[in-house]
């Protein structure tokens, strides 16, 4: 039996996915986990794997297409095995294209052992109502499935075949596509059966008598845009992040609070750990780094819960978490993904070197998965590198703030009352305040502030 390919739903909103590239084509052997396909979801490029193996009897849809989720778009099973397939292969050349187009098709034999197939999927069915079908000659995609999940059973079959007319597959296909009611058809063929001429010629008159009654719509004119203009689809990626910047935007009542770091401490603490590091692990410890796990561990104070917290049920509840899953915003060249490390709470400085590089390749190379992208409780985003020295970050939904980080400048302060040159990191918390209140949000900046400049308490 063929199994269907689906394309996944890899998060709560999507709705559609676009097939980047197959890996595989018609006719490879596909072992359990193999990679099958290139997806782009929501924000990111992901592979899809194999959940069987056998042979890719069929691709149903091809690169380049943005398909709806659940919809099937191949199929596996065993060698040899056939997949019915009830796309017309040939073009009309009578006037009524669609009713000649149908009429090309060869209808699919039942008797045959290869599954039967919707034009959106495998039927349900078991295996003994298979047999009953095949016995009585019905197609089973023609079958309501009173089982769970509509699957069809010998009762089903049987009952469906004392209930119908009698009719060739290729007539029942026409009228299938015509929205013909059978019941309301003459059969002159043997027995009284009903043949392709019999609903061609009522659905004849129909479609003329539609066709005069039909409303006489204008041609809108082309629209001819100006020269130097050019419109482009927007893609996945801008899609998803369009539609979640507005709900978060039109949704959170929020406010920024504004607070100047001085990163002369935690400079020097870098510069300390900066070879161990690389040396215990390969990679390089970078100030979103030790910023991100300040973060971390600010926010599990108990006093802090309501800024690692989210909203519920239609905001009627706060779920608290007693972790942090640390989101960390990524800008690609389409667009922006947020990956997650996750248990960040629970990592020392190395462990979360690691674990942020991780994610943060994955997202750059989009190789990451679905768990990888969601379930973040608190997010920071880093515009420091591009000189920005104050902005007013987003909060990714359903986190109830978002800290942003802008340049560190060398800025002339006044400390012990004399004038000095200190390197003066800028940080943006940004709030939603149906969760937290200015104070709570101002108490939070002063112990990150806090830890911040005594940045030795990260390694205790």
């Amino acid at each position: 039996m063929a199994f269907e390919i689906i394309m996944p739903k890899l998060s709560v909103d999507m709705q559609e996915g676009e097939i980047i590239e197959w890996k595989k084509q018609e006719g490879d052997v596909v072992n359990e986990g193999d990679i099958l396909l290139e997806i782009m979801s929501d924000k990111t490029n992901m592979e899809l794997e194999a959940e069987d193996s056998g042979v890719l009897l069929k691709i149903t849809r091809q690169a380049g297409e943005t398909v709806p989720v659940t919809e099937v778009i191949g199929y596996i099973g065993a060698e040899g095995e056939v997949v019915a397939d009830n796309v017309a292969s040939a073009p009309a050349a009578e006037p009524a294209p669609k009713v000649e187009e149908v009429a090309t098709v060869e209808a699919p034999v039942v008797a045959t052992q290869a599954p039967v197939v919707h034009e959106g999927g495998k039927v349900r069915a078991t295996p003994k109502a298979r047999k009953v079908a095949r016995e009585l000659g019905i197609d089973l995609t023609q079958v309501p499935g009173t089982g769970a999940k509509g699957r069809v059973h010998a009762d089903d079959v049987e009952n469906f075949k004392g209930a119908q007319p009698k009719v060739t597959p290729l007539a029942r296909k026409i009228a299938a596509d015509l929205g013909i009611d059978l019941a309301s058809v003459s059969g002159t063929g043997f027995g009284g059966k009903i043949t392709k001429e019999d609903i061609l010629a009522i659905s004849a008159p129909a479609q003329v008598k539609e066709a005069a009654a039909a409303p006489v719509v204008e041609a809108k004119p082309e629209k001819v845009l100006p020269e130097g203009v050019e419109v482009i689809p927007m893609s996945a990626m801008r899609k998803a992040i369009s539609k979640g910047m507005t709900h978060s935007y039109l949704t959170a009542p929020t406010f920024t609070l504004n607070y100047d770091v001085d990163m002369t401490n935690l400079m020097a603490l870098r510069k300390q750990v900066l070879d161990p590091i690389m040396n215990k692990t390969g990679m390089k410890v970078t100030f979103t780094d030790l910023i991100g796990l300040a973060v971390v561990r600010t926010l599990m104070k108990e006093e802090h819960r309501y800024l690692n917290a989210s909203l519920i049920d239609d905001a009627q509840n706060i779920e608290l978490h007693k972790f942090v899953n640390l989101g960390i915003a990524v800008g690609l060249d389409d667009g922006l993904i947020v990956p997650v490390v996750h248990g960040a709470d629970k990592m020392s400085l190395s462990e979360f070197v690691v674990a942020s590089k991780d994610v943060i390749k994955k997202a750059q190379a989009g190789k990451l998965k679905a768990a990888e992208m969601s379930g973040s409780t608190f997010s920071i985003t880093n515009l420091g590198m591009f000189g920005t020295k104050s902005f007013n970050p987003i909060i990714n939904q359903p986190n109830s703030a978002i800290l942003g980080v802008s340049a560190t400048i060398q800025t002339p302060v006044v400390v012990d009352g004399e004038v000095v040159v200190r390197p003066i990191m800028g940080l943006c918390l940004t709030i939603d305040h149906r969760i937290v209140d200015g104070m709570n949000g101002a108490k939070f900046m002063v112990d990150l502030k806090h830890l911040i400049e005594n940045p030795m308490e990260l390694l205790i």
